[in-house]
């Protein structure tokens, strides 16, 4: 697997990082790319009073102390000659973030969940939601303890999306890889919907029970089909025996699918939505890293601008 060249570690907290860490020199190891490991620390405001009073800068003071930490936490695999560069700014964590991955031309973050039991208690300002959605590379949020060697990957992917160009591609492309990497079994999964079919059933548009039927069964063709296109190229379709084309909201059905099968780690489309729209619509990838314990592994669709500046 030769997909990365120049890989970035958000180290964003102080425990369990050690685990994901591996991960990270593990795939910077295989494809002989270069690692850097960073934190971005508040910036605190001091009044000038206090800047003469005390005749030393805090900020700088806290980011050599977040400085020492990297060092020591990648001291075991530096002793062992394997470099890795440490970095620590100030400012608001993403905006450094995506800021060092523009200047540096980083093309994969890696970064542990910031926490354990899901992103609710801070979905709308958290640092994992904004690199989600702004990042313009490839943004991986694992677990803090997932298993060191995953065991089973999962492809969520959407044949009618018709607005992000190669997406799906680079899915499968990065899915396959890392699974073959990893020695894990890799499960395909696309989950579609009648669109309306409330309304169609129970609503003013209501049509018979037969018509509906016959409605889903050509919608659920046509996805089938669009999947079997999709997966030509990589000698699959929906007759194998991991892939599955499922009815359903994507959201719930990958997130069910992920507790069912014990998934280590999701890798799919994020579409980058911001402002309103992204606030109230959504966006699948966050929906399934806040409902699940699965690592996911986000991918932008070619072209991608960041609005980070």
């Amino acid at each position: 697997m030769k997909r990365f060249k120049n890989i970035l570690f958000l180290a964003d907290r102080s425990d369990s990082l050690t685990t994901s860490l591996d991960r990270a020199v593990d795939i910077a190891k295989t494809n002989d790319a270069r690692l850097t490991v960073i934190d971005v620390t508040a910036e605190i405001a001091l009044s000038d009073y206090i800047k003469r009073a005390h005749a030393i800068d805090l900020n700088a003071q806290v980011r050599e102390q977040r400085l020492q930490f990297l060092e020591a936490l990648t001291r075991p695999y530096t002793d062992k000659g394997f470099p890795i560069y440490t970095k620590v700014t100030s400012g608001t964590p993403f905006i450094e973030t995506v800021r060092t991955v523009q200047r540096s031309a980083h093309d994969l973050v890696i970064k542990v969940a910031e926490h354990d039991e899901g992103l609710a208690p801070s979905l709308f300002g958290s640092t994992d939601m904004h690199l989600l959605r702004k990042c313009p590379c490839p943004v991986w949020i694992d677990r803090a303890d997932n298993r060191p060697a995953y065991r089973r990957i999962l492809a969520a992917v959407d044949p009618f999306d018709d607005e992000s160009g190669n997406l799906q591609q680079l899915i499968l492309d990065l899915a396959t890889s890392l699974s073959a990497h990893e020695h894990a079994t890799l499960d395909i999964l696309h989950a579609w919907e009648l669109q309306g079919e409330s309304m169609l059933a129970n609503g003013r548009a209501r049509i018979s029970p037969v018509e509906l039927e016959y409605l889903l069964k050509e919608t659920r063709n046509s996805h089938r089909q669009a999947m079997d296109d999709l997966l030509s190229r990589y000698g699959m379709d929906t007759q194998s025996d991991n892939v599955h084309t499922l009815k359903g909201r994507p959201a719930n059905i990958i997130s069910e699918y992920t507790r069912k099968n014990e998934t280590d780690l999701v890798v799919m489309g994020s579409l980058g939505r911001a402002g309103i729209a992204g606030l109230f619509i959504g966006n699948t990838a966050e929906d399934v890293l806040r409902e699940t314990q699965t690592a996911v592994l986000t991918v932008k669709p070619s072209g991608f601008i960041t609005p980070v500046k």
